[in-house]
């Protein structure tokens, strides 16, 4: 009976949420999706959100509220680092940012800085409840990273966290974004594939959350390093805390700092 413990967890128990699939395109994954409903997720971040910004909740992430706040060391050490060589003045875009979580979560060490200009690239209608209900002279939203830096100049970093997986054309995006020449790049808090491969799945997500499913990759790591290093020079490698299960392999999220090659 022992030995069917482990094949009744791993085969019978087996959770219909995670990651599944290895699909040829991003299309043939997305036929086997349900989407999502935008305006209840917004809903429910927007919910959270608030609570964490006016102090009745400690953190959130994802829509969901934590009692203690998660941080990711290596990308506060990034921030801080930065902010260093700025004289205690830092400013960031932080594309896929939802309402501010990033921005919240550090907000404890972000204001005992001298300045702090947080810009959110975000959907339009994140956007919309970002800068009607969040938004001040530190936080404010933009729904592409050309608007943000036309109202705000080119910032001293650009976050990516979360959000490289969920971009149908990832390296692309990467390629176009380095053009803006900003000088700092932190990819943060990403899953990459325990395989050398570039890898599409399907990620359904567990409705305690909201009820979702959506093409999500899991890149070849190396594959994105040669691509940040065409105008990137690699500062520092690292590990997240967080980690997840992808066929049974335990994958822990992984992020990279990056200074612009002059």
């Amino acid at each position: 009976m022992k030995k069917l413990i482990p094949f009744i967890k791993k085969y019978l128990l087996k959770s219909p949420y995670g990651w599944f699939g290895d699909y040829p395109s991003w299309q043939e994954a997305e036929k086997n999706t349900i989407g999502y409903n935008s305006e209840r997720i917004l809903e429910k971040v927007r919910t959270a959100t608030l609570k964490v910004r006016h102090g009745q909740a400690v953190y959130e992430r994802d829509s969901v509220i934590f009692d203690k706040v998660q941080y990711s060391w290596p990308l506060l050490t990034a921030l801080m680092w930065i902010a260093a060589k700025k004289q205690g003045a830092l400013s960031v875009i932080d594309f896929g940012g939802s309402l501010g979580s990033t921005f919240f979560q550090n907000r404890r060490f972000l204001k005992e800085l001298r300045e702090v200009k947080w810009s959110v690239v975000e959907q339009q209608n994140f956007v919309e409840c970002g800068e009607r209900e969040i938004s001040d002279s530190q936080i404010q939203f933009f729904p592409s990273i050309a608007s943000a830096i036309q109202a705000r100049g080119v910032p001293d970093l650009l976050l990516i966290s979360c959000t490289l997986q969920y971009l149908e054309t990832p390296y692309k995006f990467s390629e176009d974004v380095f053009e803006y020449g900003i000088a700092y790049l932190v990819i943060d808090n990403t899953p990459f594939n325990y395989q050398p491969y570039d890898r599409i799945t399907v990620q359904k997500i567990h409705p305690a959350i909201y009820e979702a499913s959506y093409p999500c990759w899991f890149l070849n790591y190396n594959k994105l390093k040669e691509t940040v290093s065409k105008r990137y020079a690699i500062t520092e490698e690292y590990h997240n805390e967080l980690y997840i299960n992808l066929d049974g392999h335990k994958i822990q999220y992984s992020g990279m700092l990056a200074e612009l090659k002059y």
